[in-house]
């Protein structure tokens, strides 16, 4: 009886706090989800370095570390320890352009950054401003494409072939998503494989994710080899790539938000309204919408008869003479 009660209890408060407890597991998976990569890297990079000593008797780890930072030093100003020559296209116009591009789609890549001072102030100000245009400028062209793209579709076939909506926006969904992994992943990762010389199709389809997703992590960046052809085209061409690669992928995540079965997915992790709230809004709502309406209408007429031109009224008792008459 007593155990009968008590899991009674415990499915009635579950039931209770159901949203509150769906939101635990989400930030408790999120939280396992961000288990960090950098201790592993940490102990490759320190059996690297031991390895490296002790093949080197002659080396010490004083001297190791001076060259190590002094090559990490110099690779923020584009110069490579791994070619004779460094390039002079650092902050060219085009190299310019695609930082600018990388900066503000939040994608920043990290291979080129400001170092002095002035240009970091500029960089400060310049993301102030240009990261939220740039987010009113995507979320207005995603709100006119997604219109033709998915909802105006999904309409057409509901209304003139008397489809499912829900079926319908599934099956335009899965279609969609399927053109875009085609046109800006496989296809452009076999583009890139093809220019660059050290990428195979997993790198590129690689680099691909990284930026599309604006994880951009820097170790894979187009166009920065020495020998590269026709640079500045290039550079170009990644830099239009990018912002209509980052427009089809706001289409398509706000095609399958739209999708009736992940609304009511996210409804579970949402904080449920009182109900004494929702019954005082509709309240107020029904005395806006009725009330307000009824006294602009008695307010027109009053506006209307007192513009109206005056003209003489005969009393009642003239018109009662004449009739006797």
């Amino acid at each position: 009886m007593l155990q009968s009660l008590a899991g009674s209890s415990c499915v009635r408060l579950v039931e209770q706090h159901r949203s509150a407890w769906c939101f635990a597991l989400l930030v408790l998976g999120y939280l396992l989800y961000l288990v960090p990569y950098e201790d592993l890297l940490r102990q490759e990079l320190g059996k690297l370095k031991q390895r490296c000593l002790g093949e080197h008797a002659c080396l010490s780890e004083q001297q190791l570390e001076q060259f190590l930072m002094r090559v990490l030093e110099a690779s923020n100003y584009g110069v490579s320890v791994l070619s004779n020559a460094s390039g002079n296209w650092n902050w060219d116009f085009t190299s310019s352009l695609f930082f600018a591009s990388t900066v503000l789609s939040t994608t920043g890549y990290g291979h080129t950054v400001p170092l002095s001072d002035g240009g970091k102030a500029f960089c400060i100000i310049y993301s102030v401003i240009g990261i939220p245009f740039t987010l009113l400028f995507l979320t207005a062209v995603v709100q006119r494409v997604i219109v033709y793209v998915t909802r105006r579709p999904v309409l057409y076939f509901h209304i003139r072939w008397g489809f499912s909506k829900q079926i319908v926006s599934i099956i335009h969904a899965i279609v969609l998503g399927f053109i875009t992994v085609s046109c800006f992943f496989l296809i452009p990762a076999a583009i890139f494989s093809v220019l660059e010389d050290d990428w195979n199709f997993l790198e590129s389809f690689y680099f691909c994710f990284i930026s599309l997703s604006t994880i951009g992590l820097g170790d894979y960046v187009p166009g920065e080899g020495y020998n590269q052809k026709f640079r500045e085209l290039y550079k170009i061409g990644i830099t239009c790539y990018l912002l209509l690669g980052l427009i089809a992928m706001l289409v398509v995540l706000e095609t399958f938000c739209e999708l009736h079965e992940l609304k009511k997915f996210r409804k579970l992790f949402y904080v449920k309204k009182d109900k004494e709230e929702d019954q005082e809004h509709i309240m107020e709502h029904d005395q806006l919408s009725f009330s307000s309406i009824s006294d602009q209408a008695a307010s027109m007429k009053d506006d209307q008869k007192a513009n109206e031109p005056f003209v003489t009224s005969q009393s009642p008792t003239s018109n009662d003479s004449s009739l006797n008459n």
